[in-house]
């Protein structure tokens, strides 16, 4: 997460006023969770029974929260084209990347906040928010933070120290009170879900100014580092977890944090190919390596890793953030058509928490965020979209002395009582239907209606489309010649599967 000093961006405000309710097919719902003291929300209704037999299922969530990814009760068909409405023509014969899935960051501080939850609660939110049953979201991609992350109750290392360049005291520990018990029973009910680790900061003794904030890794100690990350890796495998993929440094750019490294390209290069690439091949270990994992005003960053030809041989690719607001989300596609053999991920983007002089927008978040990350980023050749974070108390916790102490989590947790947040609702349009090895197809852009589109694993078709304009619009969905007639509420987001 990026220090609140380094980096604003322009939040959208006043996108469109109170909408009309709908008509037959919303239905309201209190929930959204955006006042810091969390009254508890009804999870997701069961899906009901269409009016009609109809061959398009529609999810919908509205800005003013009329509907809160509520499937509508209607009867939509494919037949001939009788009207002159804009068109998102579906065409599954052009093909893109393959997904691996929507989800969160797990940090530390969300598996604490969850782990104080009663069991039966904490596992009815597990089965909600992971399973891949007709009621859950399905999500399918999480990022946990190797050591501390600032959404952490304090910070620590996997070996504190003092100077243990064997790396005898290596431990898992500190992550075996929340964050490795919530994984198990996270992996118990959705045992397919990928993992991306992230270091915020090496064990300070590593470092040139023995201090969580700041410094860099110290030339002495790129070896043992390359090692902490096996070990790391290794452990967690020991616990029956499997780290998928690991970016070498969260925010390299971004030396303010609590806690932080700062790490340049050049020093990102020659870690990976004199040190982590040949030790993850002297184990024999199969977990992606990442590059850059920072903004999208960089991206010099991750081309000067992937032109140095040492280090591109182990890299699968770049992995960004959201918080240069003058540089747009089409940037990861600048990193793809350099260097199109090698993926493009998302990793991390927050929610603002309100407080007294800032109130979450729910409608605004749903636009921003859908609009440039579960549509703007996957247009943008992205295989994952990850919303920052989870889950955090009613106050916004825990986070370490100066890290972020306004990040709202997708869900708030009080005792037992959720809160759901825009991010929950912002993954949910894509987690549930856009399962791991979906791929991306061909759409047009007509006017305001920004969409995205995939063919699933099961034979399925999926479209999700944000109306960026002010009022309803009615539009066609076009696929093989057939097409089917509906329409979207300004600012409202909808997720059509057949």
């Amino acid at each position: 997460m990026s220090t609140l000093l380094s980096y604003r961006w322009p939040r959208l405000t006043g996108l469109l006023a109170l909408l009309v309710l709908l008509a037959t097919g919303c239905k309201k719902d209190d929930g959204g969770g955006s006042s810091p003291a969390p009254t508890p929300t009804p999870t997701p209704t069961p899906t009901p029974t269409p009016t009609a037999a109809s061959q398009v299922a529609v999810w919908l969530t509205m800005p003013d929260k009329s509907a809160l990814f509520y499937r509508q009760k209607v009867s939509l068909q494919f037949g001939a084209n009788t009207n002159s409405d804009p068109t998102i023509v579906v065409d599954t014969t052009q093909t893109y990347q393959t997904m691996d899935g929507f989800g969160y960051c797990l940090t530390g501080g969300s598996a604490q906040v969850m782990k104080q939850m009663s069991a039966s609660a904490r596992a009815a939110l597990i089965k909600e928010l992971f399973a891949t049953d007709s009621t859950s979201l399905g999500v399918s991609y999480l990022r946990v933070s190797i050591g501390a992350s600032d959404l952490d109750a304090s910070v620590f290392s996997y070996d504190d120290g003092p100077a243990d360049p064997t790396l005898a005291n290596f431990s898992l520990a500190p992550d075996q009170t929340a964050l490795i018990p919530v994984l198990k029973e996270i992996l118990a009910v959705n045992p397919a879900i990928k993992i991306l680790g992230s270091p915020w900061s090496p064990p300070t003794w590593m470092k040139t100014n023995n201090n969580a904030v700041g410094g860099s890794l110290l030339p002495q100690y790129y070896d043992a580092y390359a090692q902490y990350f096996v070990k790391y890796i290794q452990g967690m495998k020991a616990q029956g977890i499997t780290i998928d993929a690991v970016t070498l440094q969260n925010e390299p750019l971004n030396p303010y944090n609590n806690p932080s490294l700062s790490m340049t390209a050049t020093e990102q290069a020659n870690f990976i190919k004199n040190n982590v690439g040949p030790a993850f091949k002297a184990a024999g270990i199969a977990t992606k390596i990442i590059a850059y994992d920072h903004n999208t005003d960089r991206t010099d960053y991750p081309l000067a890793v992937l032109a140095d030809a040492g280090a591109n041989p182990y890299v699968d690719g770049s992995a960004f953030h959201f918080y240069s607001p003058n540089v747009p989300i089409t940037a990861l596609s600048q990193v793809h058509n350099a260097y199109p053999n090698k993926n493009v991920y998302f990793t991390e983007f927050w929610t603002q928490a309100p407080s007294a002089s800032h109130q979450v927008d729910f409608g605004g978040e749903l636009a921003y965020h859908v609009g440039n990350l579960e549509i703007g980023a996957v247009r943008n050749w992205s295989k994952n979209v990850l919303e920052w974070n989870l889950a955090s108390d009613q106050n916004f916790g825990p986070h370490t002395p100066g890290g972020c102490s306004e990040c709202l989590g997708a869900v708030t947790i009080s005792g037992d009582i959720v809160s759901r947040n825009p991010a929950y609702y912002n993954i949910a349009h894509s987690s549930k239907f856009v399962r791991p090895g979906s791929v991306r197809v061909a759409t047009n852009v007509p006017g305001n209606l920004q969409n995205v589109a995939y063919k699933t694993p099961n034979g399925k078709r999926c479209l999700v489309v944000l109306n960026t304009g002010t009022t309803l619009q009615s539009f066609n969905i076009q696929y093989k010649g057939k097409v089917v007639s509906t329409s979207l509420y300004g600012g409202a987001v909808a997720t059509y599967i057949w």
